[in-house]
């Protein structure tokens, strides 16, 4: 009985030190995306088996810092790998709004984000508040992405 506690207490412990990444569907996304009261908002589509996407996060993290900048990482991992994607976050320690999109029907949100989106990732689209969309389909370094946020809050 000991032993049942002991490892019940240890699993609810290890499960609260994940970060929390709220699994969402496109329309969730879309009430996000136009809730925000920021100059320019960053969505950035990534997932934990993407190389170039981890390879640009920690500019998403710096991004997120500036004055008026929104950055929302969502996370195009399987809807089944959300452990796998809170662990990954916690783990990166993340400052970014996270969340991991639970859609199986790609064709539905990707024409929504952009009709020339192909499903490439890494993917960017930049909102700025009046609603003008720039989207991206490919990785950016620090100097491309600060570029075109700078094109836009100037």
């Amino acid at each position: 009985m000991r032993k049942l506690v002991l490892a019940t207490t240890l699993a609810i412990a290890v499960t609260s030190v994940f970060s929390q990444v709220p699994q969402i569907k496109y329309k969730q996304l879309e009430d996000i995306m136009a809730q925000s009261s920021a100059e320019l908002t960053v969505v950035n589509f990534w997932a934990t088996w993407c190389a170039p996407c981890i390879k640009e996060l920690p500019y998403f993290e710096e991004a997120d810092k500036m004055e008026d900048v929104k950055v929302i990482l969502v996370s195009l991992d399987f809807p089944q790998e959300l452990e796998k994607v809170q662990k990954f976050v916690t783990k990166k320690n993340l400052s970014p709004t996270v969340y991991h999109l639970n859609e199986k029907d790609y064709d539905y949100y990707m024409g929504k984000i952009d009709e020339s989106w192909s499903g490439a990732i890494p993917a960017t689209l930049l909102i700025t508040r009046e609603g003008k969309r720039s989207f991206y389909e490919r990785a950016f370094t620090r100097e491309s992405l600060f570029e075109e946020i700078n094109k836009r809050i100037d």
